[in-house]
């Protein structure tokens, strides 16, 4: 890799750090709106769309069928290529590749949430498909252009907190969507509703107007050909075959355990006897508030500890907080166990995914980030759709408190892989 500024000893625990300062600096609130822009047209597929279509009285199947928008974010590595290579240019204004890909993809967003309302899914459902296929794409652009401004922005002691913010920010995001768009709709039409909410990316598009295109040593890709085939020529290259092979299967199988834990987990409290009411109360609230809790603590303590660290002590809190689930299976419904032992789930999750999102980042070359982060990004998510397909047969041959010791199991091979990946004494 190019000897840069982003070269500092990423997994470094030793290295001088900025400590709480980090808090003070602009790289750090800009990772705040990165978040907030980049979470909100995803939430408001997952939630907004979902609402708007049950009460037109769209039927479920054809609701479930909408799932498949989230497929340009397992693909994004397809078209990645085309951000690190391309620079957009406008009239009079030359913002830079990352700028500008990000001015692009965020006025693209906002356009297509708000066409949302000119249509009736009663009526032009097959339109409605469509906007919401390209509301995913814009937004997976989006998500590819942001993770590499983020990972080009920020000094390598600063990717844990950065991260973190950048994580928290973007769950802060569906309460927009999932909650008081929800409530508007209430009062208003549902054209209003969705223009109030793509009018919430204009924080985001200002932010692209104000900030400082991030400065890259290394000579970006000089055609197509050399941003589709480099980016995987570096990293094979880089150390050797079998040190990419390491790496790639570290991000797989890191939080594959905790994933297939948490995957079933609204079926499970309702199979233990808790009622909808105390898992809305009790588990919903409390895992919004501990893992926003979670992935800021994890955020401050990368900065003194270093990712390396990190990674071994938070995925050992990850596996003991998966053990808590098979006791609240032998326990039963009992309300304190849920809000303690989810609560503690949730914010070890927040610890992981912010240290694990800056781990991801410090494997990239600044000269390809865009192509390589989505590339990582995209296999991290492959286990979600393991866990979301062979987790229901996994409990149906197992039961509860196996499941979960299945789970654990599960969590041990991503561990073993850290003395290879990130010593705990690292000095990249």
């Amino acid at each position: 890799m190019p000897d840069t500024p982003h070269e500092a000893p990423a997994l470094s625990a030793h290295e001088e750090h900025p400590g709480w300062r980090a808090f003070l600096n602009a790289r750090i609130l800009i990772c705040v709106f990165l978040g907030f822009t980049s979470g909100l047209p995803l939430f408001t597929l997952y939630s907004l769309l979902q609402a708007w279509l049950t009460t037109a009285h769209v039927n479920v199947r054809e609701i479930g069928l909408f799932a498949l928008i989230g497929i340009p974010y397992t693909w994004k590595f397809v078209w990645s290529p085309l951000m690190d290579r391309y620079i957009p240019r406008f009239p009079g204004w030359r913002p830079g590749r990352r700028r500008g890909w990000m001015f692009v993809t965020q006025i693209l967003v906002a356009v297509a949430i708000g066409s949302f309302g000119f249509f009736s899914p009663a009526e032009n459902l097959w339109a409605v498909a469509a906007i919401a296929a390209l509301v995913a794409f814009f937004s997976a652009s989006q998500d590819i252009v942001i993770d590499a401004y983020r990972r080009e922005l920020l000094a390598d002691t600063e990717q844990g907190l950065g991260n973190a913010v950048h994580v928290n920010a973007y769950k802060v995001a569906g309460l927009v969507p999932g909650s008081l768009s929800l409530i508007l709709a209430t009062f208003l039409p549902w054209k209003t509703v969705f223009l109030i909410t793509a009018a919430f990316m204009l924080p985001g598009i200002v932010m692209t107007l104000v900030v400082k295109e991030p400065e890259i040593h290394g000579k970006p890709p000089k055609n197509l050909r050399e941003a589709i085939i480099e980016p995987f020529h570096e990293f094979i290259t880089r150390d050797g075959w079998r040190a990419a092979l390491f790496i790639l299967g570290f991000i797989f199988l890191y939080k594959l355990g905790d994933t297939m834990a948490t995957a079933l987990a609204t079926k499970f409290f309702l199979d233990l006897g808790f009622t909808t009411l105390q898992i809305g109360v009790i588990a919903k609230t409390v895992a919004f508030w501990t893992s926003i809790a979670g992935g800021i603590i994890g955020g401050i303590f990368l900065v003194k500890i270093g990712i390396a660290r990190g990674l071994w002590i938070f995925g050992a809190l990850q596996i003991i907080a998966t053990i808590g689930f098979a006791w609240l299976a032998k326990i039963g419904s009992s309300p304190v166990a849920l809000g303690v032992l989810y609560g503690f789930e949730t914010f070890a999750t927040g610890l992981t995914l912010a240290t694990f999102t800056a781990y991801i980042a410090s494997t990239t070359d600044p000269r390809y980030t865009a192509t390589q982060f989505a590339l990582f990004t995209s296999l991290a998510a492959v286990p979600r759709t393991f866990a979301a397909a062979s987790s229901g047969f996994i409990v149906a041959q197992t039961g509860w408190f196996e499941y979960f010791l299945v789970c654990v199991a599960l969590s041990i091979p991503g561990m073993l892989l850290l003395p290879k990946i990130a010593p705990w004494r690292t000095r990249r």
